[in-house]
Formats: C-alpha cells, structure tokens, sequence
C-alpha cells in the first residue's frame, strides 16, 4: 500500500470519525430534550392517575375497587400512548407518530367491533355497580328463579334459593332481573 492509498485512508478514517462526533454533538440538545419530555411525562403521568385513583375511590363506594383501576389503567395507557407520539415528533419522527396513530385508530375499530359485546357488559357493569337500584346482597328475581346477587364488572351472578347459580351478562340484568323488596 503506497503513502498516497495509507493517506487516503487515513482521511476517510478521520473524515467519518469526525462526521460521527460532530452528529452526536449536534444530536445532544435533541436527546436532552427527549430525556427531559420523558422525564416529565412519567412524573406528570403519574401525578394524573394518582390523583385519578384518588378522587374516583373518593366518589365510589368501596366495593367498586375494580372499575377505579380500570379506569385509571385506560386512562394510563392513553397517556403513555400519547407521551410516546409527542416522543417521536420530538425526535424528528413526525410522520412516524402520524402512521402509528392511523394504524392504531384501525386496530382499535377492529378490537372494539370484535369485544363490543364484552365492552357493552363492561359499561353496563360500572352502571349497574353505580345504580342504587341493584346492590351485591340483594334479592332478585329472574326466569331462572329468586336468588342473591352478586354484580361483577361484566356479569351478574345470584344464587338462587335452590342452590344453583344463574348468570346473566350485565346487558341483559335490568330487562331480566326483578329486585325483591323486603
């Protein structure tokens, strides 16, 4: 290898090192930015679903422990979800976040369609564990029988007075379901 091909070298060697380093200083400010955004996301993610948790077991009755995390969890995910968006647009990644919102706005049409019925027994759930009307140790009456309830998030269940259990999705519990008066 001549002097001239070992220079040649030696200049590519030095030429790309020193593009190298001179991207990673430019690149600085953009990753202590993003490094700040994640920062304070999480911090400000967590404050919201904190005081989330908070004021909704304030508000609902203690037995509703399972629709307060439910909420919170949808509320969290969609929180990070959009932290992460705001991520890539800070990083330069724009139309990244723009395909990625596109693509999970189809999907979640998808799964919505495919669990519309286990999402209507879900809303009708954390309206029914809202109604004053229906109670966990009521006495109901249904075409199955008289029985005590018990409303979970998606199904109501009852023990009829014969020992059996009959289980209605909660869609179906107000047009079904009779409460006994005492």
């Amino acid at each position: 290898m001549g002097v001239s091909q070992s220079a040649q070298l030696s200049e590519l060697v030095l030429g790309s090192f020193e593009g190298f380093v001179a991207g990673l200083v430019g690149a600085i400010p953009q990753l202590v930015g993003s490094l700040v955004f994640v920062v304070l996301a999480y911090v400000g993610i967590t404050v919201v679903t904190t005081v989330l948790r908070s004021v909704l077991r304030r508000t609902t009755a203690g037995e509703q422990g399972l629709v307060v995390d439910l909420v919170v969890l949808v509320v969290s995910i969609f929180l990070w979800f959009g932290a992460g968006l705001a991520l890539l647009n800070i990083v330069g990644l724009g139309d990244l976040a723009a395909s990625l919102w596109t693509a999970v706005g189809f999907i979640a049409l998808g799964v919505s369609y495919a669990l519309s019925e286990m999402i209507e027994d879900t809303v009708a759930g954390i309206y029914l564990l809202r109604d004053p009307d229906f109670d966990s140790g009521d006495t109901v009456t249904t075409s199955a029988g008289t029985g005590v309830v018990d409303i979970g998030l998606r199904k109501g269940r009852f023990e009829l007075d014969s020992g059996d259990r009959h289980v209605v999705a909660n869609r179906d519990v107000e047009k079904r379901w009779t409460k006994e008066t005492a």
